[in-house]
């Protein structure tokens, strides 16, 4: 029921805040892990143990989720829970039912592999991420579209990775073609840095390099809903005593995340604003002040006025514009 109310939340946040997180007309979806801490439980232990450097007796179990976002609205669309031995390719395959054909999956350099970038293409979901830093490039040798974007052909490893079973692996094609786009990142105060962007979508003319530069920029935007999770809404330590209620714990967290998102949709909405100047702590204190007000109303009418106001102090109440 948790999860189903979940995604009902994403949805709602989704439809009120537009079509602002496509490419091309296709939905995108972004990835990213992080963990936190829970109470020294012996079933807390057993299921998701302490780091393996943790002298014994001085740690506590860590959780390690695994997050889709909507880059639309920020909100949370799926967890994947998981012990910290667990690697994050393992877990983004347990999202298959979560993604579908024509959606764009977007995350950083550990999603830059060979068998992310063969496997999901099959599924028609393409992939934009950061090139794994290990991985080596050399453009005189590409397909070029630009001085900086060109095609590369990209073959199997003869070994097979520990992420997929040896029946999968061999479904894998033996090449794929790929796209790397590289640009330099500059940011006022601060050096230059030369990042490198690989994706599935080859197509220069329908996919410009400068629109995967800017898709991959608002990524960030969405590592700071992890902060806006952990640090705003406090969930960098769960309290409940067992997994099960650990799990339910995690949801409840998400769908309050995602009422907030909904809440801040609805003013962008009524009010036409940038929803990356609304602030989520700022709607959160917002909320709270509001609603102690709202539930004493005597009228209806008194309770949609005061809706209205909260709406209007948030649509106000804008951070400052901050670029990069």
């Amino acid at each position: 029921r948790l999860e189903q109310i979940l995604a009902a939340t994403a949805a709602t946040a989704d439809q009120r805040t537009g079509s602002g997180g496509t490419l091309a007309g296709r939905p995108v979806k972004v990835v990213d892990a992080s963990s936190a801490q829970l109470p020294d439980t012996k079933p807390n232990q057993r299921r998701y143990p302490q780091p393996a450097g943790q002298k014994p007796g001085c740690g506590f179990p860590v959780i390690k989720f695994l997050l889709l976002f909507s880059l639309n609205s920020g909100a949370v669309l799926h967890a994947v829970t998981a012990n910290l031995s667990q690697h994050e390719l393992r877990l983004v395959r347990q999202l298959q039912g979560q993604l579908h054909k024509g959606d764009i999956l977007l995350g950083d350099r550990a999603y830059g592999d060979y068998g992310t970038l063969a496997s999901w293409p099959q599924a028609g979901v393409d992939v934009v991420a950061r090139l794994h830093q290990a991985r080596k490039v050399d453009f005189r040798k590409a397909r070029r579209w630009a001085k900086n974007d060109g095609l590369f052909v990209w073959r199997k490893g003869p070994s097979q990775t520990d992420i997929f079973s040896r029946r999968q692996w061999d479904r894998l094609p033996a090449q794929i073609t790929v796209r790397l786009v590289r640009f330099t990142a500059v940011i006022r105060g601060h050096r230059g840095r030369r990042l490198t962007l690989v994706t599935s979508l080859l197509d220069p003319k329908l996919y410009p390099a400068e629109q995967l530069i800017g898709l991959y920029a608002r990524r960030w935007r969405l590592e700071l809903c992890l902060r806006d999770l952990k640090t705003t809404m406090g969930m960098e330590q769960l309290r409940c005593q067992s997994p099960e209620m650990v799990a339910k714990e995690l949801l409840v967290y998400l769908i309050g995340h995602n009422l907030i998102r909904c809440l801040m949709a609805q003013a962008v909405a009524r009010h036409q604003v940038d929803l990356e100047r609304v602030s989520f702590r700022g709607t959160v204190d917002a909320a709270r002040q509001f609603m102690a007000v709202i539930l004493q109303a005597r009228s209806r009418k008194m309770r949609d006025q005061l809706w209205d106001d909260l709406l209007l102090n948030l649509a106000r109440d804008l951070v400052p514009y901050r670029p990069n």
